[in-house]
């Protein structure tokens, strides 16, 4: 069994910084989700963060004690330092630095499993190392092929990174990923062409988007294939999924798991699975879902929102979908301000509550009407058997008489067929 990494964190409150309890705990399950032991964490109080260290210099020294002390191999900035920074950092500290945007890069590194997200990724991580060519080290010694900035693996070429490398690399890289934008661009026409309303999940990470799907995929669809990757860790899912949701009247919609946001996730990084999240951006309803046993909910909805925000999606209709209410007593948590439904997806609680208003949202288009089909037209009756939700049957003289809720462009095509007495 491989020893994990024995890891520190280092964070900076400042007088403006609201929760930065919270913001060390998310660090802290960050670090463990990139497969990391933390073993301390070190705290300092200033009015903003030393320009040379981010922390002062004194702390720089107890850290370095520290380190000795407790075998560490990694310490991990809670906020992006500066290139000086780093380079500064790595004059005094005798092991890997990491800040927030680094670690999350590396998280993303190690759990894209598509050639595109691998891509997405090693994108973000030049472009980060770019400007820190300075520094980075050890971590600049050798590349791990491809996505990565920890260098676990064994064998791994030594290559020399310089600045027109990297520039190279980055310049390939975006260009590989527009033309798969491309690809998807045209794959997206098409699903557009079927006529059935695309819905998309979003919301903070490790929220339950996944696990709702699942809930959804079982209810309507009764097929474990269909199912998504769910585990209860941040970013669990990189990887855009759609699946197809027939519900029981035959209305069907396309439904997409979509990566998690969290709190300062790094500008690039948003920028490069932009491509990933025009499921989001091409919706036409958003289900932001919510993990309200959280008790701060409602900063993750503010990330949530601006994280929306930056990829162009804010007008986008949507439902809020809170989450987890079974590991919760929702009689102490004050009324959300956002309406909204209850749900707990892992129990299979509230799913039918959101089918419902799902349809209400997106089947729109849909009308209730007679129909009166010849009996020479059995193909007819059972495409619209399969394609609209019939309420009746009653077999009269001259054809089979329908009372069914069918869509629109169903209801022009067979217009015909209606009996309107």
């Amino acid at each position: 069994m491989i020893e994990k990494q024995r890891a520190l964190l280092i964070g900076v409150s400042t007088q403006h910084q609201i929760n930065f309890e919270d913001s060390m705990e998310e660090l802290k399950n960050l670090a463990i989700a990139c497969d990391l032991e933390v073993v301390g964490r070190v705290e300092q109080h200033l009015k903003v963060p030393h320009s040379s260290y981010y922390i002062g210099s004194g702390k720089v020294e107890e850290v370095v004690t520290l380190i000795d002390e407790t075998q560490v191999d990694v310490i991990i900035f809670n906020n992006e330092l500066s290139p000086s920074q780093l380079r500064n950092l790595e004059r005094k500290i005798p092991c890997e630095i990491m800040d927030r945007t680094a670690l999350i890069l590396e998280i993303f590194a190690t759990r894209a499993k598509t050639r595109e997200a691998k891509m997405q990724v090693e994108s973000a991580q030049l472009k980060y190392m770019l400007p820190r060519l300075a520094g980075l080290r050890s971590a600049l010694g050798r590349q791990g092929g491809g996505a990565g900035l920890r260098n676990r693996g064994a064998g791994e070429k030594k290559i020399e990174l310089d600045r027109r490398k990297i520039e190279e690399k980055i310049t390939e890289l975006d260009k590989d990923l527009n033309r798969i934008k491309s690809e998807r661009q045209t794959q997206s026409k098409k699903r557009i062409t079927t006529d059935l309303p695309r819905i998309a999940m979003a919301g903070y990470t490790n929220a339950g988007k996944s696990t709702l799907m699942n809930a959804l995929i079982e209810r309507c669809n009764k097929s474990e294939e269909k199912k998504v990757f769910e585990k209860d860790m941040l970013f669990a899912t990189l990887e855009t999924s759609v699946r197809s949701i027939r519900l029981e009247d035959n209305k069907t919609f396309l439904l997409s798991d979509t990566v998690g946001f969290v709190s300062d996730l790094p500008h690039d990084l948003v920028k490069a699975f932009r491509s990933t999240l025009q499921e989001i951006i091409e919706a036409d309803l958003l289900i932001h879902v919510i993990d309200i046993s959280n008790s701060h909910y409602k900063e993750q909805i503010e990330v949530t929102t601006d994280t929306l925000k930056q990829i162009g999606a804010e007008h986008i209709p949507v439902i809020y979908a809170y989450n987890k209410t079974d590991l919760i007593d929702l009689e102490m948590i004050p009324k959300p301000e956002q309406e909204g439904l209850f749900i707990a997806a892992k129990k299979n609680k509230g799913i039918d509550e959101l089918i419902s208003l799902i349809s209400q949202k997106v089947f729109t288009d849909y009308i209730i009407c007679d129909m009166l089909i010849p009996y020479n037209k059995g193909d007819i009756v059972a495409y619209l058997n399969e394609n609209a939700a019939i309420r009746s049957v009653a077999y009269q003289e001259d054809g089979t008489l329908l009372n069914l809720e069918c869509k629109l462009t169903d209801y022009k095509r067979y217009e015909e067929f209606l009996r309107k007495d």
